[in-house]
Formats: C-alpha cells, sequence, structure tokens
C-alpha cells in the first residue's frame, strides 16, 4: 500500500474539518468521480435535508458536572467498542484513491472504528478482512449486502464472508433499484478501467423481461421480507437492515429478529425527498422501545461534527456511520486522509460531550435538546 503520510503532512495546515477534506477532495478527485461520490437523487432535497437536519438541533450546556471518569465506550452486537463510529458501506472506492477498500480497512482498525465493506467494493472482500482482522483495538468489522436474483450465487458470497472473517452481514434495503442521479447523467459517469465490483464476477445477467412492466421488469427481482428470512436460514452471521425511515418497518425488522437496523436514506442516493435521518430516528427509537425492542439503532447521512454524533446518541442512536466525509479523506491522503477525517470527529465528540456535561454516551439523552423547567 503506498504511503500517504506526505499527502496528509502536505495539506495538513489547511485541513482542520470535514468540510475543509470535502473542499480539498473537489480540487483532487476527476469529475467523473466526483460526480459519483458527491451526487445525490433528484434535485438533491434529501442529500441537504440530512445536513440541516443535525443543523436544526441546538445543544444545551450543563456546567459543573463530574467528568473525570468519561469515556466513549459503545456496546454494538455483544461487543464492547472504544466509540461509536462506524465507516458506511461505500462502492468503487478505488475511484478515490488507488489502495481503495484497504486504506479505509487500515485507518478504521488503527482509530478503532467499524468498518463496513461494500458488495460492490472495487478490491476483493478478503483482503481489508485480512489486513485488519487481528488488529488489537480494532472496530466492528461487517458486510454490506445487496441480495441478488441468484440466491446459489449469494449463497457462495455469504460462504467467502463468513470464511474471510466478517462478523455482520448489513443488508441494504432501501434500493430496489438505483435513484435517479443527475450529476452523474451530467457527467456521463463511467468506471474507468481496472476499477469493478470485482466481487460480483461470475453473477449470471438477469432473465430477460417478458413484458414492459415497471423498471424493465427488474422489481421482479425486488427483495422482500421473505428473503430476509431466507437470507437467515442461510448464515451464521447476524444481519443488521440498513435503509429504515418507517417505524413500521423498523416494527417489522424487530419481529424477525434483526440483529440491528440503520436509519439510512441512502445519503439520498435514492429517493429524493425522502425525510431526513434526524427527522426519523427519534420516531423509530420511540417506535422500538414502546414496542419492548432493546435492538441497536444506528444512523448515517450528513453527519460532519463531532457535536452531529453527540445528537445522533442524544436521539437515541447507538452509534452512527460516516460516508462521504471518509471518500473526501481517502482522496485526499490515503489511509492517512481516513484516519485523520475519523480522528478529527472522535476528538470532536469527546469536546461537545465535556461541553454538555455528558461523562459517557449514555448521559446524552434528549434533555440536551431543551432547557428544563426549573
Amino acid at each position: 500500500m503506498a504511503s500517504s503520510l506526505p499527502a496528509l503532512q502536505a495539506i495538513a495546515a489547511d485541513i482542520v474539518s470535514l468540510g475543509d477534506h470535502e473542499r480539498r477532495a473537489a480540487e483532487v478527485l476527476d469529475s467523473n468521480a466526483w460526480a459519483y461520490f458527491s451526487g445525490a437523487a433528484g434535485d438533491e432535497r434529501t442529500l441537504q435535508a440530512n445536513r440541516s437536519g443535525w443543523d436544526a438541533l441546538a445543544l444545551w450546556p450543563n456546567v459543573l458536572r463530574p467528568l473525570a471518569e468519561g469515556h466513549t465506550r459503545v456496546t454494538l452486537l455483544g461487543q464492547e467498542y472504544a466509540h461509536p463510529l462506524l465507516v458506511a458501506p461505500m462502492a468503487f472506492q478505488r475511484l478515490a484513491h488507488a489502495d481503495g477498500e484497504l486504506a479505509t480497512a487500515y485507518a478504521a482498525a488503527a482509530l478503532g472504528a467499524g468498518f463496513t465493506l461494500s458488495t460492490q467494493s472495487s478490491l476483493a472482500l478478503e483482503l481489508p478482512a485480512r489486513a485488519v482482522l487481528e488488529t488489537t483495538g480494532r472496530g466492528p468489522l461487517w458486510f454490506q449486502l445487496y441480495l441478488q436474483h441468484d440466491r446459489g450465487f449469494t449463497r457462495d458470497l455469504l460462504q467467502r464472508v463468513e470464511s474471510a472473517g466478517y462478523e455482520a452481514l448489513v443488508l441494504t434495503v432501501d434500493a430496489p433499484v438505483s435513484g435517479v442521479r443527475d450529476r452523474e447523467r451530467r457527467a456521463g459517469f463511467r468506471l474507468p478501467a481496472g476499477v469493478s465490483a470485482v466481487n460480483l464476477q461470475g453473477l449470471s445477467s438477469l432473465p430477460a423481461s417478458r413484458d414492459d412492466g415497471m423498471c424493465a421488469g427488474m422489481l421482479r427481482h425486488a427483495p422482500s421480507w421473505d428473503d430476509l428470512a431466507w437470507l437467515q436460514s442461510q448464515t451464521r452471521l447476524p444481519v443488521v437492515l440498513k435503509g429504515i425511515l418507517r417505524s413500521r418497518d423498523a416494527l417489522q425488522a424487530a419481529r424477525l429478529q434483526a440483529a440491528g437496523i440503520i436509519v439510512s436514506n441512502h445519503g439520498g442516493r435514492t429517493l429524493d425527498s425522502a425525510p431526513a435521518t434526524a427527522t426519523a430516528l427519534p420516531r423509530v427509537v420511540q417506535a422500538l422501545r414502546s414496542g419492548g425492542h432493546a435492538l441497536p439503532i444506528l444512523v448515517d447521512g450528513g453527519i460532519r461534527r463531532g457535536t452531529d454524533v453527540l445528537k445522533a446518541i442524544a436521539l437515541g442512536a447507538s452509534a452512527v456511520m460516516i460516508g462521504r466525509p471518509v471518500i473526501w479523506g481517502l482522496a485526499n491522503a490515503g489511509a492517512a486522509g481516513v484516519a485523520h477525517v475519523l480522528r478529527l470527529l472522535r476528538d470532536e465528540l469527546e469536546i461537545a460531550m465535556a461541553l454538555t456535561g455528558c461523562a459517557t454516551l449514555a448521559d446524552a439523552t434528549e434533555a440536551l435538546f431543551g432547557d428544563e423547567s426549573p
């Protein structure tokens, strides 16, 4: 793997926030990759709403609280980790840097953050797992799955995932088809030579549609709740559902014994005008609590500051997933750039906790959003 320290040292003085990483990445990435990573569906209303949703929440400080024994530890799927930051699954990371997902995995492991590999990774799934599996203090190692129309292929893929050492499956449930991504279409997006979804090699093409049904017949193969049950019967790994926004879907996931859910709108890349995750999260949390379900709830979408992470925890999330900012760091300085992004977020989270009087994440509740009566 190429050394990325010189690249980071060259820009470190100019980059002190995730926003700085984004601005620099816009200069580093070519127009093809920039359109793919930064763009979203339609008029990008959901992309904008994700960001403004966190901004709309004000944090009220609590003063003179005991903080000496403070920490950011969190428990997910029965394991304790140093902090609640995970890298979200993102495809084709070699569009951003030659080391791609391998660099991201190394950085996440070094910073104790979780890492989730996309089905559409541009590197074989075994490579990142082999690189970080034995790293002391690493975060969770998960694999994101798109259910394929060929169940035999899916079973073989699951066997590879389990053999490689991944600890959970993240089943994406909100993308039976791709969103309408105008930026990609304007840029004429294409994968360059040498970048492909290597873990899907050997997958047969979709059977030809016999009619002109919706979405050219693709919806005949859209996953359903029955497919979740089938998946659970095929693997020993816990299954976390990614792409839940509605309370009733969260309750159904709990009834079907999903190991956890991720409140997500796919970073605004699927359905434009879907609600911000900051809006959906508290509703999902309340529905699950009222139903007596204690499964972990993660959230992604628009998180750019440690204060956003604290707000998510206060709304009831167990942890957060970070997407695009990881790509900005990767483009800017490879593994070191990703590590810088994660370190910035963790430092900002700890500062936000101290300034709001939260010694631990358990102290972060909705009381942070309002001044209680005397």
